[in-house]
């Protein structure tokens, strides 16, 4: 199971989206039609089968609006859930409830939803050696989060940022002047801790790399099943194989047997659909 990140670090996520969705004059319609001192008891239910991420910002969310909520979380980010499972349970003034509602909602559902996705795209690859990841298709904003998503649905997380590592994809090659040409500048440039991947996307590139070496991770973009084998075949293990580029789940078992070592799709991010949790009084 994933560890938590510290709350400190979420907190702005959080804030900011309470911030949206409360500026700039608050809650209108509770401060309306609920009178002050009305306590209420408050469920957050699972609506459809899933994998959940998004508790812990949920509860931070409830907690900023009124820190003397009780936020009990009843299931941990990761575990699988099924309709009518109640997720965390809030008890206090019913305001601070229904100011935090939707936030919670929305951050639970979306990064459930990444995580539920990520899941079936795991399991697609049983009996494999491939990992599935992600990429930096992320939400602005929001990667750090879309990312743990990923590893509460049992991925691994590809680089968070343009820092992480050195990632030479095709326009830099053709801006550089060949593989060669990248690759020898890459290793003159790295450090001991920096990782060298090379975006590749027919074999005698392939090949080229190899033969140049410098890279520790090679992508293979847009091959189909087929070629993604000879790819296999020709590394022979001597470098991490990522296929890339048009990974839907429907592909991904037959790219798996291929025996890659990874598998990215920006789907896992970009196309996963929130998940149905509610708020039931």
């Amino acid at each position: 199971m994933t560890a938590p990140l510290p709350d400190f670090l979420l907190e702005p996520l959080v804030r900011a989206a309470l911030t949206e969705d409360l500026s700039p004059m608050g809650d209108v319609t509770t401060r309306a039609v609920v009178p002050a001192g009305v306590r209420y008891a408050a469920r957050l239910n699972a609506r459809e089968a899933g994998v959940v991420s998004g508790m812990q910002i949920a509860a931070l969310a409830f907690r900023l609006v009124d820190p003397a909520l009780r936020v009990e979380t009843l299931v941990t980010d990761g575990s699988p859930i099924a309709p009518g499972d109640t997720l965390m349970r809030i008890e206090g003034e019913a305001a601070s409830i229904l100011m935090g509602e939707r936030v919670a909602l929305n951050f639970a559902g979306r990064l459930s939803g990444i995580a539920t996705l990520t899941s079936a795209f795991v399991a697609e690859t049983r009996g494999t050696k491939t990992r599935i990841t992600c990429t930096r298709k992320t939400t602005p904003g929001l990667r750090v989060v879309e990312k743990m998503a990923v590893a509460h649905g049992g991925g691994s997380n590809h680089r968070f940022g343009l820092s992480d590592a050195i990632l030479i994809k095709d326009n830099h090659v053709a801006a550089a002047g060949g593989i060669r040409a990248v690759l020898e500048a890459a290793k003159a440039a790295r450090s001991h801790m920096m990782r060298v991947e090379l975006e590749v996307d027919r074999l005698d590139q392939l090949e080229e790399a190899l033969e140049v070496g410098g890279a520790d991770v090679i992508l293979l973009d847009n091959m189909d099943t087929p070629t993604l084998r000879r790819a296999v075949a020709l590394a022979a293990g001597r470098v991490v194989l990522e296929a890339s580029g048009n990974m839907q789940l429907s592909r991904i078992a037959e790219v798996a047997a291929t025996g890659v070592d990874y598998i990215s799709s920006g789907a896992l991010t970009h196309s996963a659909r929130t998940l149905d949790l509610g708020l039931d009084f």
